[in-house]
């Protein structure tokens, strides 16, 4: 078995919910991402945690991971289709 299910179980989260109820899905092993929509989805009436929240999602843009990850994704996009 492999460690990710190639978005198989985002698909499956999706198609497997009635009309109407909407689906949020986060990656295998992603507590970090899966920390950070709690907190969004609380933080709708809660000023304070939006201000955090948005300071913390800023700081982990500017990282160097995510800057790599985006890299590799724009460049897989760019093999993918041509101009």
């Amino acid at each position: 078995m492999t460690k990710t299910l190639d978005g198989l179980d985002s698909f499956l989260s999706i198609v497997q919910m009635p009309a109407g109820v909407p689906v949020a899905t986060v990656p295998i092993d992603g507590a970090a991402a899966a920390g950070m929509l709690a907190a969004k989805i609380l933080g709708v009436g809660n000023p304070e945690m939006q201000k955090k929240l948005s300071g913390h999602v800023q700081s982990a843009l500017e990282s160097e991971a995510v800057r790599h990850w985006l890299d590799t994704i724009v460049d897989r996009h760019s093999e993918n289709h041509i101009s």
